[in-house]
């Protein structure tokens, strides 16, 4: 394979993946763009994403602006001159001279089957909409958000059980596997297709209000939110005062009763319809554990109402 000369842009482990496939593609890495380091965990220390971490492992330029619009953002990519850019959960708009700058335009690693799931939480939002399958597409990245010609793709299946940190992780290794052969191939021409008018869907940013488990759902409608959002930011309850973050939860059939009622001692929930019973849950504060191990030392009794 003929190597690059490649711009990578990209923040979080999603975007690494494919980064580390690069570089052990032989391509040389001209820059990383990734988003600035910013305060977080419970010291609210200033943390490099996971991209810049690993460009710096390999010895490759970062770069951090705020934003790509200014004429001194532009002037200093242009001058990059590379032959692609490689973008992945970047988390930026890229202004037209940016998309323009690559001698073959900037190509996008988005985790859905576009035009499903446009937008910034596609792996979520396939999970919490009980899509059976999604996966990825290489696209041609244009002005709109998301809208491109697609280049390549792949269908992943999404088990009943899959959350979407298990999801995220097999998506990530097919969108690196895929952007090395869309890149093995761009040289002599890769032949690209519009999206479809029909079937758009928006993946809008995860809002802080839809963490909160409403009962009213139903048990299936739930478990699905639990699992679109686990391991991050989960999807949480209050119990005796105390917030408690559901990561897997199950079925329970033939229960049924006043929504966000405990129906047992061991956490069985009543939902809008049916039930569900947590199986591995988070205290604040502490680590993830067991429903089992959780109620040895924070005991919910039956009758015992959630918020």
């Amino acid at each position: 394979m003929a190597a690059l000369r490649i711009v990578f842009m990209g923040t979080p482990g999603f975007a690494a993946v494919a980064l580390k496939a690069l570089v052990d593609a032989g391509h040389e890495l001209a820059a990383v763009y990734s988003q600035p380091p910013r305060p977080k965990g419970r010291g609210m220390d200033t943390q490099k994403s996971p991209v810049h971490l690993l460009a710096e492992e390999h010895g490759i330029a970062v770069r951090t602006p705020v934003s790509l619009k200014g004429p001194d953002e532009v002037a200093a990519f242009q001058a990059l001159q590379a032959d692609v850019a490689v973008v992945a959960a970047y988390g930026l708009i890229l202004p037209k001279p940016v998309l323009d700058a690559p001698r073959h335009g900037c190509l996008n690693i988005h985790a859905s089957l576009l035009p499903r799931w446009r937008g910034a939480a596609p792996i979520q939002r396939a999970i919490m909409a009980g899509d059976r399958e999604t996966g990825i597409t290489i696209m041609q990245m244009e002005e709109g958000l998301d809208t491109g010609p697609m280049l390549l793709s792949q269908a992943i299946s999404i088990s009943p059980d899959m959350n979407a940190g298990a999801l995220h992780d097999a998506l990530a290794e097919i969108g690196a596997r895929l952007i090395c052969a869309a890149l093995e191939r761009l040289p002599d021409g890769l032949a690209s297709v519009p999206q479809p008018a029909e079937g758009v869907t928006y993946a809008a940013k995860i809002a802080k209000e839809e963490c909160r488990i409403d009962w009213r759902c139903g048990a299936i409608e739930l478990d699905r939110r639990i699992r679109g959002l686990s391991p991050a930011p989960g999807a949480f309850t209050e119990a005796r005062g105390e917030r408690i973050t559901i990561l897997a939860a199950e079925l329970v059939a033939g229960r049924s009763g006043a929504p966000g009622t405990t129906l047992d001692d061991r956490l069985t929930i009543a939902c809008g319809e049916g039930a569900l019973r947590p199986t591995l849950v988070k205290r604040a504060g502490k680590r993830a554990m067991s429903v089992e191990e959780m109620l040895r030392g924070f005991a919910v009794p039956k009758g015992t109402p959630l918020s």
